[in-house]
């Protein structure tokens, strides 16, 4: 599933491609990716603009012109939004198409697995942020929100008996973070994914912030992390993280730091990877 970096890249390309553009056409391919409001996405977007593309964690919203609706956008597993060409044949999988006054590119949502989606949303007044999606309401800012509360975060994860990797992943506490930035950031903080929220010290805690933050920036700056064609930006190009990272999706591979060979073991009905010398408590 795309992550905050991931999401991230995503919301710069819509944010430069799409905003301020008179949308003419909104066909429907797929019903289940617009929680069935074919109706209802026609009516509010038809002949108005996208003011913006912002994003809290995994989720997307684009800001209807003078109006008190927005087009929330999930990727899930396999959701793309691509900016194409007019010409462009149909993607396989395409489930929604959204054409321009302008005749210039349009905006696809592409899923091959259907469990992301797009749906409109009424925009709810916030702190800082202005205004969000109500459907998104309960999703907790993610580490780079620069409205993220360090010690509000810090003293909720340290109050919990979970595993901290269980933490990490619970989107209401910290969100934007998946299975490959967890592990990621575990391993540079040199904590076991099963240790308790409770036993991490301050100073572990922060530290393991830190690594969070350090890791999503610089995944970031390489475009994201793919490993099939099921991650791409908005010109259907795909990240390089992939090749910096240090413990996920490495097993029997010789740990970069001290060059015992990562472990995999099984986490939440899914993987997790981890150096059982750097990682031991």
């Amino acid at each position: 599933m795309p992550e905050l970096p991931e999401v991230e890249v995503v919301r710069r390309g819509v944010g430069q491609w799409a905003m301020s553009r008179w949308i003419n056409e909104v066909e429907v391919l797929h019903p289940r990716a617009i929680r069935r409001q074919e109706a209802e996405l026609s009516s509010i977007l038809l002949g108005r603009r996208f003011s913006c593309a912002s994003r809290r964690g995994k989720y997307l919203w684009l800001p209807i012109e003078d109006s008190d609706h927005c087009l929330v956008v999930h990727l899930g597993m396999s959701g793309q939004l691509l900016m194409q060409p007019v010409e462009q044949a149909d993607e396989p999988h395409l489930r929604v198409r959204f054409g321009f006054a302008d005749g210039g590119p349009q905006l696809r949502f592409v899923d091959q697995r259907t469990f992301g989606f797009v749906m409109s949303d009424v925009l709810v007044a916030a702190d800082h942020d202005g205004r969000i999606p109500a459907s998104i309401q309960h999703i907790a800012r993610d580490p780079l929100d620069p409205a993220f509360d360090d010690e509000l975060f810090l003293g909720r994860l340290r109050s919990k008996d979970a595993e901290v990797k269980r933490l990490l992943l619970d989107q209401g506490l910290i969100s934007g973070i998946g299975n490959i930035y967890a592990d990621e950031s575990l391993w540079r903080s040199r904590i076991r994914a099963t240790r308790a929220g409770s036993s991490i010290s301050a100073v572990k805690g922060r530290q393991l912030l830190a690594d969070i933050r350090a890791v999503m920036t610089e995944a970031l700056a390489q475009g994201g992390t793919s490993f099939d064609a099921l991650y791409v930006n908005v010109n259907g190009e795909s990240g390089y993280f992939s090749r910096s990272l240090n413990a996920y999706g490495r097993e029997a591979e010789p740990c970069s730091r001290c060059g015992s060979p990562i472990r995999r073991s099984r986490f939440m009905n899914r993987s997790s990877f981890y150096c059982p010398r750097c990682q031991r408590t």
